[in-house]
């Protein structure tokens, strides 16, 4: 029969796709990670992982279980929570996702206000998209959940924390460079090196060109990144333009590596995720009132 220790490794594994470092982060030996995994798939017939050369991997099996063990591995933990708490959030753990920009630069200050007035709670922070953050949040993987990027889920409660302002940068030697007044049109006649397609930047981005006529396919769109760090890194060294939060570009405009072109794009608001039907542990209702402090 399946205990909750080989859940618990085989989501280790997965989500690694290696031992060794799976049994680091759960603190048991390989050999032991390697037998439960053994012990499980001769239970039941099933091969959950393909071993290739030195590495292994999920097979389809074992990718179609790790949605249901993730599931199973959360509710376990939110069981555990529950009795932890009891002793006044003297212990206790908090999943928390957020988008990128929110995590990179907004987040961490909050964290660490948190974690002086409750240093016995562990907080996981997993960093993403607005999409993969709202999924978390929806599938019970992370209990909050914090983005810059409009969510619309009728399972989720979504809560205003912050403004940020979305700003266009480009290198210093970029035509926009020079502080023009830029029009709408005048957006199609750069380049362009943007976030992937789910990040909250990109998101508002695309609604502020729809609100002012401008489909973004027609963007001269040559690179698309998953970080902030790329595509600032990218812009210094090209002849494009980007779009960032502000605060994510704001070191590197004061140092003059980059220049704000002169284009007023909306305030965006960062956002609280909360799964409407799933009850608040006093973790999650202390770090909101830290939130609703900023």
């Amino acid at each position: 029969m399946m205990t909750i220790e080989q859940l618990v490794i085989f989501v280790a594994v997965a989500e690694r796709e290696h031992l060794t470092r799976a049994a680091e982060a759960i603190r048991l030996t390989p050999s032991a990670v390697s037998s439960s995994i053994k012990k499980l798939e001769a239970f039941y017939g099933v091969a959950l992982f393909n071993r290739v050369g030195r590495r292994i991997e999920l097979t389809g099996e074992g990718q179609a279980f790790l949605a249901e063990a993730r599931a199973t591995v959360a509710r376990i933990q939110a069981a555990e929570l529950m009795l932890s708490e009891m002793g006044g959030l003297e212990r206790g753990s908090l999943s928390i996702h957020a988008s990128q920009t929110v995590a990179s630069y907004w987040l961490p200050p909050l964290l660490m206000r948190f974690h002086a007035r409750y240093p016995g709670i562990d907080l996981s922070l997993t960093i993403g998209n607005t999409a993969s953050v709202a999924h978390a949040v929806r599938e019970g993987i992370a209990e909050i959940g914090f983005v810059e990027g409009r969510v619309d889920d009728g399972a989720l409660s979504v809560t205003p924390v912050a403004d940020d302002a979305l700003q266009i940068v480009t290198a210093p030697d970029h035509a926009w460079a020079d502080g023009r007044l830029l029009k709408p049109k005048d957006l199609l006649l750069s380049t362009w090196v943007l976030r992937e397609t789910g990040s909250g930047t990109r998101q508002a981005f695309e609604q502020a060109l729809l609100a002012e006529g401008i489909d973004l396919q027609h963007l001269k769109v040559v690179l698309t990144f998953p970080s902030n760090e790329a595509v600032l890194s990218a812009t210094r060294a090209g002849p494009c333009a980007a779009v960032v939060s502000g605060i994510a570009a704001e070191s590197q405009l004061h140092e003059g590596l980059l220049v704000k072109a002169n284009y007023r794009l909306p305030t965006r608001r960062f956002t609280l995720l909360r799964h409407k039907e799933r009850r608040a542990s006093r973790a999650t209702e202390a770090l909101i009132a830290i939130s609703r402090e900023r």
